[in-house]
């Protein structure tokens, strides 16, 4: 890929170019920007020409600079770019243009040039409809070893404007601790530390029929483990599993409850009760602490 910006550094003139593309040898990708072959252009060409196609310091960010780092799983559909704020382009058809003032210090050393991981997280962040979305968002990065909280409360620090400040400070920490969904931070949120619940432990490690397996909370005092799913249903063999995995549990002594997304942000009060009252028959003294839900709900 290559711009007409670029044409004297590749000791090339822009009417060069243009023959090339009229010969059937190089073709035209956007305007001033051209493959040096023919065919359709990869995925990763593309994003180079769009980078090219927005200027000399332009860099991929938000969705896109998503996309290439691994944080989401899909193509974005538009491709988003960040461009420095002094500088002017028109708009584009398929872009979304950013401007930055700090365009220097969010970039990424990567290529083809896009935004810091951490940058493309808080980016997104901003435009997210729901804090669940962002939770996700931490949650992934850190299970998918994108980065490391230190350095993603760093990014945070260095903005002077942040939606969600103070629950993405929180939202990083409860991921780095092992919450690995929304419904994960919701249950330790609304659930747990709501209604004083004991500390518990998440992502436990434990042997299981020779396997390894990961317990989503485990109160490990007292011998009881919650599992959470926010999948709608389970199809009839993964049913069959989760009972072969908690009857399992239950000849090691441990007890197994299961919610999913309605239990934790529907009925976050009778779980905390359900869980409160099971801890409770192994030993737990509580007490139980009512919250803002429980005591508009009773006088």
């Amino acid at each position: 890929m290559i711009a007409s910006w670029q044409a004297d550094d590749a000791e090339l003139s822009s009417r060069q170019m243009e023959n090339l593309v009229r010969v059937g040898r190089w073709q035209r990708v956007y305007y001033g920007v051209y493959a040096s072959f023919t065919g359709e252009p990869a995925r990763g060409a593309v994003l180079w020409a769009a980078v090219l196609r927005a200027g000399p310091q332009a860099i991929l960010s938000h969705e896109t600079a998503a996309e290439l780092s691994g944080l989401v799983d899909k193509r974005s559909k538009l491709l988003h770019v960040t461009i420095p704020a002094s500088q002017r382009v028109r708009p584009i058809t398929g872009f979304v243009i950013h401007r930055s003032s700090r365009i220097l210090e969010i970039r990424d050393p990567d290529l083809p040039p896009r935004t810091m991981l951490e940058e493309t997280l808080l980016d997104l962040a901003e435009d997210a409809a729901s804090f669940d979305d962002v939770v996700s968002l931490v949650a992934r990065a850190f299970q998918r070893h994108l980065t490391l909280p230190g350095l993603l409360l760093q990014r945070v620090e260095a903005r002077t404007r942040l939606r969600w400040r103070a629950e993405i400070f929180q939202a990083i920490e409860d991921a780095a601790s092992g919450v690995h969904s929304a419904l994960e931070y919701r249950y330790l949120r609304d659930v747990e530390r709501a209604h004083g619940l004991p500390v518990a432990e998440r992502q436990a490690r434990a042997l299981q029929n020779g396997r390894v397996i990961y317990r989503d909370v485990l109160y490990r005092q007292y011998g009881v483990a919650v599992e959470l799913d926010g999948q709608a249903s389970h199809p009839a063999q993964q049913r069959a599993r989760d009972n072969r995995r908690d009857n399992a549990s239950a000849s090691q002594g441990v007890f197994t409850l299961r919610y999913g997304w309605p239990d934790v942000t529907e009925r976050p009060c009778e779980t905390a009760a359900e869980v409160a009252a099971v801890l409770g028959l192994r030993g737990w003294a509580g007490p139980l602490r009512r919250c803002r839900r429980c005591r508009e709900r009773r006088p």
